[in-house]
């Protein structure tokens, strides 16, 4: 019942994907959005899946990939990592990625990055990493980055695809068409680099406060807000016309 309303969705609003040709003589950017033990690693935490699942093992490993090839040609990597203080609840969800807790660190895959002179890390207390890099003098470390790196095209990947992904991406996609991201010329959202969980509607009905979340049609949806506000959408990826990633 559920593969057939999935193929009822991408029939009734189907998604367009396509092969991105990243550019060798031009500055490419990545960012990891909350790819860490309380969103990944099972048994992680409240929000973190409560068993195996191939969507965000997938996305992991990905992820891990691009980061390896955007680190071995020295271009700019920023990782967002959703940290929350205990006493500051980001309602309608329980208390998650407690700062100072493993639950906020990068899963065991990416956990290298720590160490990697060209990678950027951004603990945010909000589902927005564009909102949650905002600092108190008005600042914002992310436009700064990307101003500093004079990046031309950013490539997105991580979890939520319906959430935090999104947010970020719309975000972006707004400050860039207002001009205050330049030279940004292309947002990119690579698909199999992004996930997002599972609630099937059984087990919301017999859990008091939760909403169902079917993990592939929310999955299709963030990718379909994302495309509708201007950003690609990858299946896959290229650097120049020989490397694959």
């Amino acid at each position: 019942m559920v593969s057939q309303i999935i193929e009822l969705l991408k029939n009734e609003i189907p998604l367009e994907q396509e092969c991105v040709v990243l550019a060798e003589d031009t500055v490419n950017g990545l960012v990891l959005v909350d790819i860490i033990n309380g969103f990944c690693t099972v048994g992680a935490g409240n929000l973190a899946p409560r068993e195996s699942n191939r969507q965000i093992s997938e996305m992991i490993n990905e992820s891990a990939r691009l980061a390896r090839l955007f680190c071995e040609k020295n271009l700019p990597v920023m990782a967002f990592l959703d940290s929350h203080h205990p006493n500051k609840p980001e309602d309608p969800y329980p208390p998650h990625c407690i700062a100072g807790t493993d639950e906020s660190n990068l899963v065991p895959a990416l956990r290298w990055l720590e160490n990697e002179t060209n990678v950027t890390l951004r603990r945010k207390e909000c589902f927005d990493g564009y909102i949650g890099s905002a600092e108190e003098d008005g600042s914002n470390v992310f436009v700064d980055w990307v101003k500093k790196n004079k990046i031309r095209t950013l490539l997105v990947v991580g979890i939520c695809t319906d959430i935090c992904v999104l947010d970020f991406v719309c975000s972006t996609m707004s400050a860039k068409n207002r001009g205050f991201l330049k030279p940004l010329e292309n947002v990119v959202v690579y698909s199999h680099g992004c996930a997002t969980f599972d609630v099937p509607l059984e087990v919301a009905r017999n859990t008091k406060g939760a909403l169902a979340h079917p993990q592939e049609f929310l999955h299709h949806m963030g990718l379909y807000m994302a495309k509708e506000r201007g950003a690609k959408i990858a299946n896959e990826v290229l650097f120049g016309a020989v490397e694959k990633v």
